[in-house]
């Protein structure tokens, strides 16, 4: 007997239909999108009409201008294409922009477009930087967003990606040690925190010790936060330190190992010598003001808060008038993104919520970039050596980071009390403080003033109650108008400092003060300075102005044009040095104007050089065409010893003529 079992029948293989592919995330495109977009803008903003400075800096424009037509000039960073001196800076900068003059010729545009591309890299980089900052990839694109909005408007970082000061490269090879940091911290990687201390090597070939003060706080970030043991982290940062001193010290070593007869003299040094720079007149003598390194006296304490010197010591320094125009917009709202984070990583000790901790990205970006902002700010407040307003672009990628990583922070918590609170408080400090800053500067209609205040508190107030009744969209609408008013002065400023004409030895953010405080200090805009404190009087001597008004390129003596005849007269010269004239801002304009090689007696800060029998060596060999007269030394610091020496031998043993308005005589 057999058993029949039914079986279902079997239904035909059908061939699965493939899954409908997803759309594409338009957050995701909208983020890729966003930072073509701020690099854009950033372009435009830095490269705008930036012809109107002329050559801006005209002592670092005629070194440039050396090292385009001798590789030994370019190598030294040369004040002149015959090697008498070396400007008072490491070369770095100087090799970016004299090969591009080498390539391009000696123009505005050659001098001072490498120094705007260099800002619009550095903005990329720091959104790049904050971007891995963050654990939440969405969220991190917007913090990498604001941050990099936040650099590229910055006032004092509008000023210094359109001028030739060494600070535009300092502050790409810093943002650029910050992002291999990070990067180093999240693999545990000796490689990248190799990459750091190159970056930082070569900072410290741009601007010698100022490139070093974020030691500290990178340091202090590995050893803290790198995902591996102990002695691992010293072994690695031991390796980054062999790569810092190897970046910074080859160059230094060359020029040691060089016969000194044979090379230019050390612009700013006593002894000629670069390490002599380093601990004097470029490094101690800032920092304590003791006399140091040709000239670098105790001027920083002097002047008005902000001044073109600095102004008085003290933490009120970097929120006073200039210093206050060209960086403290949103400086008090990254110190509370600080205290806001060591307030939550206390509080996340004893919560059980998982959701308010701060993740190890987070935290790592926020004791990176505080540490960046709190030493060098803390330096600079207290620096009573030689100081200048424009100096505080170094703080801007940490102002920028840290108000992205803190907006993201916050946002995280917009459900929560602290984080709306936080949310509120930044948005009151940056319309608030921005309220003072306008007022003072008297930029702009009044009425925009109070607007701005209304806007964020209008703002904080709708978080409050978005947040009491969970209304997610009023406190979205609510951050975005609060952060585009809080946003829109800096902007502002920034995009108006842009738009000013700027040249001389120390530019300032558009105008902020009655009259001229000295050495270029562009010191003009919509309004004066409301402070009640004169601007300072000391002024170096044969040094340019900065105005709104266009500059008359080339720059000669104090700011003037170099006379025509003047300039055709050393064209026509065969001897090595076309003339010899008082202080390296006098040469340079001499230079640009004549496309010759001028001695600058006593350099740029009095400099012990040349002697009065090193200058007869000099004639009687035929190397000095003309000596030009009636031009003053360099810089503050005081001026050569021998220079009154050497007018009176000329004038006792040659004949004087009056060339362009200029005491003129003739040497061979």
């Amino acid at each position: 007997m057999s058993i029949v079992i039914d079986r279902p029948p079997t239904s035909p293989r059908v061939q699965p239909t493939p899954a409908p592919r997803p759309l594409a995330d338009p957050g995701r495109w909208a983020g890729r999108a966003a930072l073509p977009a701020l690099l854009v803008v950033t372009a435009v903003l830095y490269l705008w009409n930036l012809s109107i400075n002329g050559y801006a800096n005209s002592f670092y424009a005629a070194a440039a201008q050396a090292g385009g037509s001798s590789w030994k000039a370019w190598f030294f960073g040369s004040l002149d294409a015959q090697n008498f001196i070396t400007v008072d800076k490491p070369p770095a900068s100087l090799w970016v922009t004299g090969l591009s003059v080498r390539l391009f010729g000696m123009n505005s545009w050659a001098v001072l477009a490498p120094q705007a591309l260099m800002g619009v890299a550095a903005v990329g980089l720091l959104y790049a930087t904050v971007r891995r900052s963050v654990g939440d990839p969405r969220q991190g694109v917007v913090a990498g967003l604001i941050a990099g909005s936040v650099l590229a408007f910055t006032p004092a970082a509008a000023l210094m990606f359109r001028f030739n000061n060494p600070d535009a490269l300092l502050v790409l090879l810093m943002v650029a040690a910050a992002y291999a940091l990070v990067r180093a911290v999240a693999v545990s990687s000796w490689t990248w925190l190799a990459l750091v201390g190159t970056a930082l090597g070569l900072a410290f070939l741009t601007k010698m010790l100022q490139g070093l003060l974020v030691l500290p706080g990178f340091g202090l970030t590995y050893l803290l936060m790198a995902k591996t043991g102990w002695l691992r982290r010293c072994l690695h940062l031991a390796v980054a330190t062999m790569s810092l001193i190897i970046s910074a010290g080859w160059w230094v070593l060359v020029v040691a190992l060089w016969p000194a007869g044979s090379r230019p003299y050390i612009g700013g040094s006593t002894d000629n010598t670069v390490m002599d720079l380093v601990l004097g007149y470029n490094g101690l003598g800032r920092i304590f003001g003791a006399s140091a390194g040709g000239g670098g006296g105790n001027t920083g304490g002097q002047g008005a808060a902000g001044s073109s010197f600095g102004g008085v010591t003290g933490l009120n320094r970097l929120f006073g008038s200039e210093m206050g125009y060209e960086i403290s917009w949103l400086l008090p709202v990254a110190l509370f993104v600080i205290a806001y984070a060591v307030y939550q990583t206390g509080a996340q000790r004893f919560s059980r919520r998982t959701d308010s901790r701060i993740g190890r990205p987070e935290l790592t970006g926020v004791l990176m970039w505080g540490g960046w902002l709190i030493v060098t700010g803390v330096i600079f407040s207290y620096m009573s050596g030689t100081i200048h307003p424009y100096y505080t672009v170094a703080l801007a990628p940490a102002i920028g980071a840290l108000v992205g990583l803190g907006g993201v922070l916050a946002w995280q918590r917009r459900d929560r009390p602290d984080g709306a609170i936080a949310l509120s408080t930044m948005i009151i400090l940056a319309a608030g403080w921005s309220y003072v800053l306008l007022d003072r500067a008297e930029f702009g209609p009044a009425w925009t003033h109070i607007a701005l205040v209304g806007l964020s508190a209008v703002s904080a107030i709708a978080i409050a109650i978005g947040n009491r009744v969970g209304a997610r969209k009023l406190i979205a609408a609510a951050v975005i108008v609060g952060a585009m008013s809080g946003f829109s002065a800096t902007a502002a400023f920034g995009v108006a400092t842009s738009a000013t004409a700027h040249s001389g030895s120390i530019p300032t953010a558009v105008e902020t003060a009655d009259g001229d405080s000295g050495m270029g200090g562009g010191m003009g805009g919509p309004g004066g300075d409301r402070s009640g404190v004169a601007a300072p009087s000391a002024a170096a001597p044969g040094a340019a102005a900065s105005s709104g008004a266009r500059p008359t390129a080339p720059a000669g003596i104090g700011g003037q044009g170099t006379d025509s005849a003047l300039a055709a007269l050393l064209k026509a010269t065969t001897a090595t040095w076309a003339a010899a004239t008082n202080g390296s801002q006098s040469a340079a304009g001499y230079e640009i104007a004549s496309g010759t090689s001028v001695m600058a007696i006593g350099g740029w800060s009095g400099d012990p050089t040349p002697t009065l029998a090193q200058f007869i060596a000099y004639v009687e060999a035929g190397k000095i065409g003309y000596y030009i007269g009636g031009s003053q030394g360099g810089s503050p610091g005081g001026s050569n010893s021998s220079a009154a020496e050497i007018a009176a031998w000329v004038a006792d043993n040659y004949t004087a003529q009056t060339v362009g308005g200029q005491t003129v005589y003739r040497l061979t």
